[in-house]
């Protein structure tokens, strides 16, 4: 798949720019235009990838902004992206839409900018393009607050409705004890771009070889065609230099070899290590509207048997028959990857403990807020209240 990739805000921006960095160590070639969009000025510097001149600043003369970010408030957030609309269309205009299939929007739902601004950037594209918009919506963890739930709880139900699939990634679920929160984030936002790489790759027209199980772009829009929230399995193991030269003679010789049960056996372990393991968002996999299995590595050691008995698994554990297998062969690999997508997911527990965390912070915001306004009364009248003002 070729996609035009843009980042609102700072996590989406890091993960735009995680994703471009795992493109540089594998040589593939998905992001084919980058942009990232930011309120705070001092973020817009963070990237190491993505070039200078695909930032893009917005409320920068905006009252409430001023170029410092919106102090994570979601409704300034979209205030600013509508007060800077026509710059935020302007730089539309350069994506060179013929040459990619579909557009991917990251936001943390969280914070601000990505949660207020991300949903307005998506509906004008929406509005100018036919191609589809994908969302990547980073959802807080408990330990982040009630504001940045209440962010996320409002901004998933705009992203949801607005995008045409919106793959999740819950870092509840992805933190690590012992680490600070900085170097968290950074092997979450790592995490995520090898899952959304290795997926979205499949198929791209490039040096690679050409599959012989071919998974190509249309497979993956086809799953991603359903709508809802999605999340994403991965799993990868190392080639041995043994194991691959030994698969390669094999298939040279074109015999049949009794270990090749073996290695089949290995890709449905892969694949089921994939389901079983930490997902993007924590979900009931039979919950699932589609399906999709992408094996990534050398030719040589993509058991055709194993993707199909990994197919036939899959199809049992998420309950559908829209269940779509292939491989996206890497001469270069060092690594065997199996990657998993599950669209239009509707069990998703992590889901409902947002909007309650939300529900709860947004009632302790009103009620603090009332009570601060009876303070500042009481601070300024009299106790018999027989004192006026001057005007």
């Amino acid at each position: 798949m070729k996609l035009a990739t843009i980042g609102v805000g700072n996590a989406g921006s890091k993960i735009i720019d995680r994703m471009l960095e795992f493109e540089d160590e594998t040589g593939r070639n998905l992001c084919r235009h980058v942009m990232v969009i930011n309120s705070a000025r001092t973020d817009l510097a963070k990237p190491d990838y993505v070039p200078e001149d695909r930032r893009v600043l917005i409320g920068d003369t905006h009252q409430k902004a001023k170029g410092h970010g919106v102090g994570g408030d979601a409704t300034v957030g979209a205030e600013v992206a509508k007060h800077d609309i026509d710059e935020i269309r302007r730089t539309f205009d350069d994506i060179e839409i013929h040459e990619v299939d579909a557009i991917l929007v990251a936001a943390g739902l969280g914070g601000g900018t990505g949660s207020g601004a991300g949903p307005v950037v998506i509906d004008e594209l929406q509005k100018m393009y036919d191609e589809p918009v994908y969302g990547l919506g980073i959802l807080p963890g408990q330990y982040e607050g009630g504001r940045p739930a209440l962010n996320a709880a409002r901004s998933l139900q705009s992203f949801v409705q607005k995008v045409d699939n919106m793959i999740a990634f819950d870092n509840d679920a992805w933190r690590s004890r012992g680490q600070t929160i900085e170097e968290g984030y950074e092997d979450m936002n790592r995490e995520l771009a090898i899952r959304i790489v290795t997926l979205l790759a499949a198929g791209e027209i490039d040096e690679t070889e050409v599959a012989e199980n071919a998974m190509d772009s249309s497979d993956v829009m086809r799953t991603l065609d359903t709508s809802g929230i999605s999340s994403i399995g991965y799993a990868s193991t190392p080639i041995t230099r043994e194991e691959d030269e030994g698969l390669l003679n094999r298939f040279k010789n074109e015999q049949q070899d009794p270990s090749e049960a073996t290695d089949a056996a290995k890709i449905k372990g892969l694949v089921r290590r994939a389901v079983n393991s930490r997902l993007t968002l924590p979900c009931n996999v039979a919950s699932a509207d589609r399906a999709l299995v992408i094996l990534s590595g050398p030719s040589e050691v993509i058991a055709r048997k194993g993707v199909e008995s990994a197919r036939q698994w899959l199809e049992q554990e998420a309950d559908t028959v829209e269940v779509l297998a292939g491989d996206d062969p890497r001469p270069n690999a060092s690594d065997l990857a199996a990657v998993v997508l599950l669209s239009n997911v509707t069990e998703t527990p992590r889901v409902d403990e947002i909007q309650e965390q939300a529900v709860e912070a947004q009632d302790k915001i009103q009620q603090l807020e009332d009570d601060r306004e009876d303070a500042i009364n009481d601070l300024i009248t009299d106790d018999d209240n027989e004192l006026d003002p001057v005007i």
